[in-house]
């Protein structure tokens, strides 16, 4: 499943794939990949990317 919650929030903060990975220590292709929905990432990496993004856990991975 796409994680579009992730990509609209990666967007608002006006970063691109490649700088959200670099801040979060992991490729580009890891965070496309979990954009659209090939890769379940660890905790410790959801945790990241929420962190980068001021975003919760629930806002960014949890599906409804």
């Amino acid at each position: 499943m796409k994680n579009l919650k992730l990509k609209a929030a990666r967007a608002g903060k006006d970063l691109s794939q490649d700088e959200l990975a670099k801040l979060c220590n992991v490729s580009r292709q890891t965070i496309s990949a979990i954009e659209k929905g090939d890769y379940n990432p660890t905790i410790n990496l959801c945790i990241a990317i929420c962190k980068v993004l001021d975003r919760t856990l629930d806002d960014l991975f949890w599906e409804e």
